[in-house]
């Protein structure tokens, strides 16, 4: 009787193992960028507020909306492999620009959701 075959083995390429955390933050600086540039517009605006049912300042936003916006496309345009940091960011930057209004909405929805809630228990 013949001997068993050799067992297969997976071919060996570069992107056979984990990604190094240097190497992955090299690929991904773009959207990694986006997502930083928004997180900061999203607390500087969040801070600057005066009241809560006001807009932030223009001069404040629309700088760092565009930053962000123009780091998201490149990310994009890269292909980097992680779109949800570029839109992750981009979509930060535009909350900051306008954090009255999403915060009176977000508060708005978190209530009818409750009265929802509450109403289809009780009926």
């Amino acid at each position: 009787m013949a001997s068993d075959p050799a067992p297969l083995r997976p071919a060996s390429t570069a992107g056979a193992g984990p990604v190094p955390l240097a190497t992955w933050l090299a690929s991904h600086a773009l959207g990694i960028a986006a997502l930083v540039i928004g997180a900061v517009a999203f607390v500087v605006m969040t801070l600057t507020q005066d009241a809560l049912w006001s807009l932030p300042s223009w001069k404040l936003s629309v700088p760092f909306f565009m930053a962000a916006l123009v780091a998201g496309v490149m990310a994009l345009a890269r292909r980097e492999g992680a779109p949800a940091l570029a839109l992750g960011g981009i979509g930060l930057a535009a909350i900051a620009m306008v954090m009255g209004w999403f915060l009176v909405m977000a508060i708005i929805v978190v209530v009818l959701a409750i009265l929802i809630l509450i109403l289809s228990m009780v009926m």
